[in-house]
C-alpha cells in the first residue's frame, strides 16, 4: 500500500490506514488464494469495489479479484481450494466460489469472484457487452467505470496499483472516469446509471464533465436491456441517499428513458400556487418512508413511495373555483405503475404489491376524524392484506405539509385508526377474515353440491362478516329471531 508522506493530504492518510486494517482482516483467505495462483504461474489482485470499500473502511466478505489466468485455468486453481464453485458468469470471464477461512478466533465465509483481465464494449445495436480478454492489469483497469473502482492491490505482496488517480478522487469524494466519459459510456451505457447509483450509495459528487456526458448521451441507455436497468435502479433505490441518485437521473435526462413517469411529476405551478410540486413531494415521501423502515431497506415500500402519485399528471384538472384536482389519480397511478414495472421486468408479485399500495394510498383520507364504522375498518384491513404494515408507513409518509397543526391532526387521526385496527384484530383476527361458514357447511345448509351457488353464498357471507363482525351460527341463534345467523342468510340468499 502507498505510504503517506508530509505532502499527502490528511484524507489520503486516513483512507490508507483504513485500507491496511481491512486488508489485514481478509488476508488469510486472499493471500492463500493468491499463493495458489502464483504457484500456477499467474497473478492475482484484489480489484474494483473491493479496493474502494477497503479504502472506505467498509469491506465486507464479498471479494472481487482480477487475474491474467483464463477462466479454464481459474477453475483448475479454485476447485481444489474452494468449498463450492459456480460458473454462472464464466461467459464473461468470471468464476465464483465460496470459502470458509479462519480469521482470528472465528471462521468467516467469503464469497469470491475471480475475473480474467478483460475489455468489453457495445456496438450500436447490441444489448449485451462483447467480451475480450486482456493481458495486463492496466488494460483491465482502464475499462472500469470510475477511477475509484479502477484501483487494485496485487497479492500476496500487497502492491497498490492506481494508474488513474482513484485514491485522490476517493479522498475528494468525486466520481470520474479513467478515460474520457464519452468513451466510457459509449462502451457501456449502463455506466451512466451507475454514476447515479454510486452517488446515492456513497454520497459522492459526480464530476461536471461526467454529468455533461451523461446528459448528451442519455439516449444511449436505450440499447441496454430492461433487466440490467432494473438492477441498477434497485441498487439506487436501496442506497442510503436515493434522492441524490434519482435527482441525477432526472437532471441528465436518463429518467426520460428508464422511468419517464418521474420527471413527468414536475408539474408547473398554477399562478395561485394551489398545488405543491408533485416531483419534490414524491421524493420527500420517499425520504420519510425510509425513515419509517424497521428491518432494513424495503424495496416494495420505496418504489411505492416514489410512484404513489404518478397518476396526477394524467388526472390534473383546473376547477372553476381555481382549485386543482387529481380525481382518481390513485387508480390511474396503479395502472401506470403496473405498466412501467412490467416494462422493467419486475416479478409479478412485486408488481402486484407495489400497484396495490399505490391504489390504496389515499384510502385513509376518507377516515376524517374517526367516522369510519367497524365494517369500514375491517375492509381497510382486508383490502391491504399482508401489505397493511407497508400501507401504514406509506400513508404516514404521504403527509408532507409544512402546516404543523394539520400534520399533527393527520398523525393523530392515523394513530386512532391503527388503535382501532389493533382492537378489532384482538377480537376478530382481522388478518384472516373469513365467512362464519366454510364451503362444506354452506353445502350442507343449502343441500347442494359444489358449484357456482356455493361461491356466491361464500362471497355474500364474507360481505356479511365484514359488515357485522363475527356472527353466531348455532341452531339456537338461527331460531331466536333476534339476529339472523349465517345459516339463515345463506338459505335466504341462495335457497
Amino acid at each position: 500500500m502507498p505510504n503517506a508522506n508530509e505532502e499527502t493530504p490528511t484524507a489520503l492518510s486516513q483512507v490508507q490506514r483504513r485500507a491496511v486494517s481491512e486488508l489485514l482482516r481478509v488476508s488469510p483467505a486472499a493471500d492463500d488464494l493468491a499463493r495458489r495462483f502464483q504457484e500456477a504461474g499467474f497473478s492475482l489482485a484484489l480489484v474494483g469495489g473491493s479496493v474502494r470499500d477497503a479504502l472506505l473502511g467498509r469491506l465486507g466478505n464479498d471479494l472481487d479479484f482480477t487475474t491474467d489466468a483464463r477462466p479454464e485455468d481459474v477453475l483448475k486453481i479454485v476447485r481444489p481450494w474452494a468449498d463450492s464453485v459456480w460458473e454462472v458468469g464464466i461467459a464473461f470471464g468470471t468464476v465464483g466460489c465460496q470459502k470458509d477461512a479462519r480469521v482470528g478466533d472465528t471462521v468467516q465465509r467469503f464469497q469470491i469472484e475471480v475475473t480474467t483481465y478483460r475489455s468489453e464494449a457495445y456496438d450500436r445495436t447490441s444489448r449485451k457487452p462483447e467480451v475480450s480478454y486482456g493481458d495486463s492489469i492496466e488494460e483491465d483497469l482502464v475499462r472500469r467505470d470510475f477511477t475509484v473502482n479502477a484501483m487494485a492491490v496485487a497479492l500476496p505482496e500487497k502492491e497498490f496499483i492506481d494508474p488513474y488517480g482513484g485514491l485522490e478522487d476517493l479522498a475528494a469524494r468525486v466520481l470520474r472516469t479513467p478515460g474520457t466519459p464519452e468513451e466510457s459510456f459509449s462502451d457501456d451505457p449502463l455506466r451512466m446509471m451507475r454514476a447515479a447509483r454510486f452517488a446515492a450509495q456513497l454520497d459522492f459528487e459526480v464530476a461536471p464533465e461526467v454529468v455533461t456526458a451523461m446528459t448528451e448521451m442519455s439516449g444511449r441507455i436505450e440499447i441496454v436491456s430492461a433487466e440490467r436497468i432494473r438492477e441498477e435502479l434497485n441498487k439506487l433505490l436501496l442506497s442510503a441517499h436515493p434522492r441524490k441518485g434519482l435527482g441525477l437521473l432526472v437532471d441528465t435526462g436518463l429518467a426520460d428513458h428508464v422511468l419517464p413517469e418521474l420527471p413527468s411529476l414536475r408539474l408547473e405551478s398554477d399562478e395561485h400556487h394551489r398545488h405543491k410540486d408533485v416531483y419534490e413531494h414524491s421524493l420527500t415521501v420517499l425520504d420519510q418512508a425510509i425513515d419509517l423502515e424497521e428491518d432494513g431497506p424495503d424495496l416494495v415500500l420505496r418504489i411505492a413511495a416514489l410512484l404513489h402519485d404518478i397518476g396526477k399528471p394524467r388526472t390534473r384538472r383546473f376547477e372553476k373555483d381555481g382549485r386543482v384536482s387529481f380525481h382518481h389519480h390513485e387508480v390511474v397511478g396503479a395502472k401506470m405503475t403496473k405498466k412501467r414495472m412490467t416494462a422493467l421486468k419486475y416479478s409479478n408479485e412485486m408488481i402486484k404489491d407495489v400497484s396495490r399500495l399505490v391504489e390504496l394510498h389515499l384510502r385513509f383520507h376518507g377516515y376524517g376524524t374517526g367516522e369510519w364504522t367497524d365494517s369500514a375498518v375491517r375492509r381497510y384491513v382486508r383490502d391491504a392484506g399482508p401489505l397493511l404494515s407497508r400501507l401504514h408507513k406509506l400513508t404516514r409518509s404521504d403527509c408532507t405539509t409544512r402546516n404543523k397543526r394539520k400534520a399533527a391532526a393527520l398523525s393523530r387521526a392515523y394513530d386512532g385508526l391503527e388503535d382501532r385496527i389493533a382492537q378489532l384484530q384482538e377480537q376478530e383476527e382481522l388478518d384472516a377474515i373469513r365467512p362464519d361458514l366454510d364451503g362444506n357447511q354452506i353445502q350442507e345448509i343449502l343441500g347442494i353440491g359444489p358449484g357456482p351457488a356455493i361461491g356466491q353464498a361464500y362471497k355474500f357471507l364474507l360481505e356479511l362478516r365484514l359488515e357485522n363482525g363475527p356472527m353466531e351460527h348455532s341452531p339456537r341463534a338461527a331460531s331466536s329471531g333476534v339476529t339472523p345467523s349465517p345459516n339463515q342468510y345463506a338459505s335466504s340468499r341462495c335457497g
